[in-house]
């Protein structure tokens, strides 16, 4: 039993997926932690503050490794383009805008490193705002997609088969797996919205008002039902 959960894990580390996923539970789980045992403690010091420090290293290792995620971006674009001809029009056309924000959060992203690791002379801040901005565009889009989706999908469920037809309740399963599958992508984009908002600059909406432990919570959260539905074959992105 051992030996076999230390296997999964092991071929779960070795693919850049399964690695960043695990990075980015312990990022978030270290900055929650961090964030309850510090309490109003301000600056924490000890092992909250060392919790919390490894949870801003690991956020910098993410953020190191995605310069490298363009081209796979780049190329899940073009593969989907305008969408399937017999897909939904809206639910192609949110996922196409989902893509284009998706895409441009990086480079913006890569500039707000560089300029932070004096690579490059430009203010990284407008960066960071700007690429923040993005994701939460995208994570919204991902919100209004699912909810479309979940729209067409309770109405095929409710829809009596045709006459010339023999009930399939394959299909009547596999639909209602997808109903599943996003409702966990819905609070999975809920809960990285929220964060995301508070990350950008004070005056919009909860901007700078969560405390350490909440961003560690909401992030926790969205990463665990990753981790789920990547387990379940589900495709779950989260920055």
């Amino acid at each position: 039993m051992a030996a076999g959960a230390l296997s999964g894990l092991v071929a779960v580390l070795e693919t850049y997926r399964g690695r960043d996923r695990v990075v980015r539970t312990l990022c978030y789980g270290c900055q929650l932690a961090g964030g309850a045992l510090a309490g109003p403690q301000s600056p924490p010091s000890g092992l909250p503050g060392s919790l919390l420090a490894v949870s801003a290293q690991l956020s910098a290792c993410r953020t190191v490794l995605r310069l490298f995620d363009d081209f796979a971006m780049l190329s899940y674009s073009c593969g989907y383009g305008l969408g399937p001809k017999d897909e939904d029009g809206l639910v192609r056309g949110l996922s196409v805008l989902c893509n284009l924000a998706n895409q441009l959060y990086y480079p913006c992203e890569h500039v707000a490193w560089a300029a932070d690791a004096g690579i490059i002379r430009v203010g990284s801040q407008k960066w960071w705002t700007l690429s923040t901005a993005l994701w939460a565009f995208s994570l919204l889009l991902g919100i209004l997609r699912s909810l479309r989706i979940l729209f067409r999908l309770r109405r095929k469920l409710r829809q009596p088969f045709a006459s010339n037809s023999t009930p399939s309740p394959l299909s009547e399963k596999e639909a209602k797996a997808q109903v599943k599958a996003e409702v966990l992508s819905i609070l999975t984009d809920a809960a990285d919205l929220s964060n995301a908002i508070h990350w950008l600059p004070p005056g919009f909406l909860w901007a700078g008002r969560f405390p350490p432990w909440l961003v560690g919570l909401l992030g926790t959260i969205s990463s665990l039902i990753g981790i789920y539905q990547a387990s379940r074959g589900g495709n779950s992105e989260t920055v």
